[in-house]
């Protein structure tokens, strides 16, 4: 099999670290070219970077840093954007109608109803929009996005609940590690030994970004389904893991068995797993039966940091609660990206 040849914008940041170490061994994915700040033009990459993932992988030590211009990636069959929400949007733009396809972590153009938001195990079907996206914008390549990191991480298990959540108000707290900020996101003398009880933008993007994830595809755009959700965000001091408190408020007429609701959980899965993909985890969704559980400390490492882990699971006072964890850098962010490429791959979207 010929590989996929990838470039990478934003390699040097954390993210960007953790898709270079993902890709490192990637059976039909290729790195081949690795983007930073303009500073860094022409640099080898282990004199760019900060690395903080233990060894940097021989294949990219050595690799000269090229500029975003679209010319400096016209070889490549994709480009994997870890940039800057502030950078993003002209550069992905530029790159996109040069007729590279592009699938991003930043946020501008999540919740355009034409560009599809992906959550690989979620919604995959959504990738059907990138057959009209071309004709619609005249763009000559393709964008795709993937969700926030914490989105990504919540929606994993409220999707085997869709038809229950969207008739049901929502109250989430989520508690969300530092490297959620990024790299030099917080200094150390705001998070040591603290709580900050508010991150700009997450509250309003949590539920927006789930409830189109969970919408359906509809005359060429995606029609999002509706999530009435209450979200407060946390900043805790933990270097990685996000977690999240759900508690759905039932209906006094519903029947719940908590028992049933740990087995679709558990045995959910989706294309990803049926197509046996090298990124998807065998299982997606792990039920913790602890009530001590989950943990950052124990759960994290679980399927390589892509399945999410869920305990806690009660139904009391009409309220069915739940305690969700993810590694919010690999399927928050950098593995997420990885999966929607071999998804896009499987499915002769590549």
């Amino acid at each position: 099999m010929d590989k996929l040849k990838v470039s990478l914008l934003g390699s040097t940041g954390m993210v960007g670290q953790k898709m270079v170490k993902m890709l490192s061994n990637h059976p039909f994915i290729e790195l081949t070219k690795v983007s930073a700040s303009p500073a860094k033009i022409g640099k080898k990459y282990e004199e760019a970077v900060k690395w903080i993932e233990g060894e940097i992988p021989e294949n990219v030590k050595d690799m000269r840093l090229v500029s975003t211009e679209p010319e400096d990636h016209k070889d490549v069959d994709v480009v994997l954007s870890a940039l800057p929400n502030e950078l993003a949007e002209d550069i992905e733009l530029k790159l996109v109608r040069a007729g590279k396809i592009v699938v991003s972590n930043a946020s501008p153009y999540r919740m355009d109803p034409e560009v599809p938001l992906i959550n690989p195990e979620i919604n995959w079907q959504h990738l059907e929009l990138v057959k009209t996206q071309q004709s619609k914008r005249g763009w000559k390549g393709l964008l795709v996005k993937n969700p926030n990191c914490t989105a990504a991480i919540m929606s994993l298990p409220l999707k085997p609940l869709t038809e229950l959540i969207t008739q049901r108000k929502i109250i989430m707290t989520t508690l969300q590690a530092v490297s959620g900020a990024g790299y030099n996101g917080l200094s150390f003398m705001s998070i040591y030994n603290n709580i900050i009880p508010y991150i700009k933008g997450e509250e309003e993007k949590i539920p927006k970004e789930i409830g189109k994830m969970l919408g359906q595809v509809q005359d060429g755009q995606i029609l999002n389904a509706k999530i009435n959700a209450r979200v407060t965000s946390i900043r805790v001091p933990i270097k990685v893991g996000h977690m999240g408190v759900i508690n759905i408020l039932l209906d006094e007429s519903d029947k719940i068995d908590v028992e049933e609701i740990k087995r679709e959980l558990a045995n959910f899965k989706s294309l990803p797993q049926e197509k046996n993909l090298p990124t998807a985890p065998k299982k997606p969704i792990i039920v913790n039966e602890d009530e001590s559980r989950p943990q950052p400390e124990i759960d994290l490492k679980i399927e390589n940091g892509m399945a999410v882990s869920v305990g806690r699971i009660s139904v009391e006072n009409n309220v069915l609660r739940m305690v969700v964890l993810g590694d919010n850098l690999v399927r928050g962010a950098a593995g997420i990206t990885i999966l929607t490429v071999e998804v896009m791959k499987e499915l002769g979207y590549i």
